[in-house]
């Protein structure tokens, strides 16, 4: 009977497969997001100019159903990111605790590992991120904990002017960063652009104190 409560115990209740579903659906999510922006971007309006003269008369060089109905869908769609990204992380969750128990090793695919104390220590903290920034898009959340950022890593790391040169030399270009999460380490890929809020990330960090 205890044999069978344990095998009960360890049956996975999430997949791999469950897990790159939900990816999927953030990509999905992250593309109709950022399809809403260019939109706004290419009317001239971004998430904030007002849709209204100095008079207080609707704007007439723009279309202001399209402009008020792709705000609305960014605002829906950013709420479905966060959901999703939720998921993502409580999936990831289940995933490790299930691999701990059956001693699976094999979790390359996830490009999610155990954080133990053969990783690197990280160097940076994120402590703000911007809704619908380049850093939001990407998946960063505050309270991760940096270990690298495109060529800046803990080995090479002197001060947060590493960070801000290799983004500033990355723009438009896909940075790899790898972070600890809730005792997980993840991989993300962040390009740096320009977007309607500061910067070309949309986030803030902060020197790690170890």
């Amino acid at each position: 009977m205890k044999m069978t409560e344990e095998n009960k115990a360890v049956k996975p209740s999430v997949t791999e497969e469950d897990v790159r579903l939900l990816i999927k659906r953030k990509d999905d999510i992250e593309e109709q997001i950022k399809a809403y922006y260019d939109m706004l971007q290419t009317a001239g309006v971004g998430m904030d100019a007002p849709l209204v003269d100095v008079e207080g008369f609707p704007r007439a060089d723009v279309d202001l159903y399209k402009v008020r109905t792709a705000r609305h869908n960014i605002s829906c769609l950013q709420n479905d990111h966060k959901a999703i990204m939720v998921e993502i992380e409580e999936a990831l969750h289940k995933l490790h605790a299930t691999a701990r128990v059956k001693h699976e090793k094999d979790e390359t695919k996830m490009e999610v590992t155990e954080a133990s104390a053969s990783l690197p220590a990280p160097f940076a903290l994120v402590d703000a991120v911007t809704q619908g920034s380049p850093a939001f898009q990407a998946g960063l959340r505050v309270g991760d904990e940096i270990i690298e950022f495109g060529s800046v890593n803990t080995q090479n790391f002197r001060n947060l002017r590493d960070i801000a040169s290799v983004v500033q030399h990355s723009e438009g270009k896909s940075l790899r960063v790898g972070l600890l999460r809730s005792g997980l380490e993840v991989h993300l890929n962040l390009t740096p652009k320009q977007w309607s809020g500061r910067g070309l990330l949309g986030c803030n960090l902060v020197p790690h104190q170890r």
